[in-house]
């Protein structure tokens, strides 16, 4: 049966059976998309730089072997230096070749190798934690077969000095993977899920996504008190920010469906019961989302899928959930992607398209390192900007590229 078997092999079976997998639009805009209810999108400017190729590029030295899939990624500025990680792989998919970089520069011109980490498995989400002074380097292990999604749980490394790091040791707990790591007002967190094995056996197991904090970068405990998980269900990729108000806006990916739908949740918690998270359903899903505040307006850079509507649900209620999972899952693989900016009305939870990045095909895994009070840095893969618009899959399979861009909104 369908559900019994690897997700890849599902799917291509599934699409033998069905013989398409829905409309091919690749016109672009969701016909939501827009300015959100309040208007305030109004007299705001948003203007990009052109795109540096990093990955790929000749700044690379002799010792740094890039690969055909270039992808997985974070940025952080620390100690005046911006550290930049990345995966490298033969493909979108889990490799024993998988290799992550860790380089740093004090101009994106000249870089240093700080230090690579390979297993002879896969490595997954990158993150960095920039706290009280020291650096942190987080990253999921996963199992080495193509066809199958196999977190083991979190590594952790910590910058000593000048390209030396601490041998990576396990934290937290077995199976997890770190999505965002942040410092807010002095107090680092963590949005971590497990269950991601789920996602892709389609068996309808649901996942968790924990909210923790740490003092010393390696021991993680839940931000509430004997509640480490705020959301329970399909969600897995999640990131948060706080209001003024102390009240909590956040963006989950929902990939693997619950009673809710399918795509992402859009939530907020009261600042004085940050545990219960109230979420709304959204069609479309955020994927890798990122979410960040610019004066008092909320940003989410995420994924957008090129269709009419832009949606992961596609409506099948009437289908039982492990096969709607499939045809979601078979349909979005053959949509070209964007990365895209978007906005968050905090009181309604509705989320509205700003604008795409350069992207296109295979892409999304953004970084962010704000440069002033209007301007911010990010770094992101994409498949070749110069090359055909390939639906998510092809992209998976070619190549991809990191560049380096600049938002500025005034």
């Amino acid at each position: 049966m369908f559900y019994r078997m690897s997700g890849i092999a599902a799917l291509v079976l599934l699409i033998l059976l069905i013989g398409s997998c829905g409309n091919n639009n690749n016109s672009g805009h969701d016909d939501r998309m827009g300015d959100d209810d309040t208007g305030n999108n109004f007299n705001v400017n948003y203007s990009l730089s052109d795109p540096n190729t990093m990955v790929p590029s000749d700044f690379l030295q002799q010792d740094i072997i890039d690969q055909t899939a270039n992808n997985n990624l974070d940025i952080v500025m620390h100690d005046s230096k911006l550290f930049f990680v990345f995966r490298t792989a033969p493909s979108h998919f889990a490799s024993t070749k998988t290799n992550l970089y860790v380089i740093s520069s004090e101009d994106e011109i000249n870089w240093v190798l700080e230090t690579n980490f390979s297993y002879g498995t896969d490595l997954r989400e990158p993150r960095f934690l920039s706290f009280n002074g020291h650096l942190f380097l987080y990253f999921a292990v996963l199992g080495n077969n193509p066809t199958d999604f196999e977190p083991q749980g979190i590594m952790c490394s910590e910058y000593q000095d000048h390209s030396n790091w601490t041998e990576p040791e396990w934290i937290y707990k077995p199976g997890f993977i770190a999505w965002r790591t942040k410092v807010i007002d002095g107090i680092p967190y963590m949005l971590a899920y497990k269950g991601g094995e789920n996602i892709y056996d389609f068996n309808g197991k649901p996942m968790e996504v924990h909210w923790l904090t740490t003092k010393d970068g390696r021991n993680w405990k839940p931000v509430i008190p004997g509640q480490p998980s705020v959301l329970t269900g399909g969600g897995s990729e999640t990131d948060f920010v706080f209001l003024d108000d102390g009240s909590l806006i956040a963006v989950s990916r929902n990939e693997e469906g619950d009673k809710t739908g399918w795509g992402s949740k859009i939530c907020r918690a009261d600042p004085d019961s940050l545990g219960d998270w109230q979420c709304v359903h959204d069609p479309r899903k955020y994927d890798s989302p990122l979410v960040f505040r610019h004066g008092q307006d909320i940003y989410l850079i995420g994924r957008r899928n090129v269709t009419a509507d832009g949606n992961y649900d596609l409506g099948y209620n009437t289908l039982p959930i492990f096969l709607q999972t499939l045809l979601y899952e078979a349909d979005y693989w053959f949509h070209p992607k964007r990365t895209s900016l978007w906005k968050i009305n905090p009181k309604s939870l509705e989320v509205s398209f700003i604008m795409d990045f350069p992207s296109k095909g295979d892409t999304c895994f953004p970084g962010l390192v704000p440069l002033n009070e209007n301007e911010y840095l990010i770094y992101n893969y994409t498949s070749p900007l110069d090359g055909p618009d390939v639906f998510w899959l092809q992209g998976q399979l070619g190549p991809t590229l990191i560049y380096s861009i600049r938002l500025k909104i005034e």
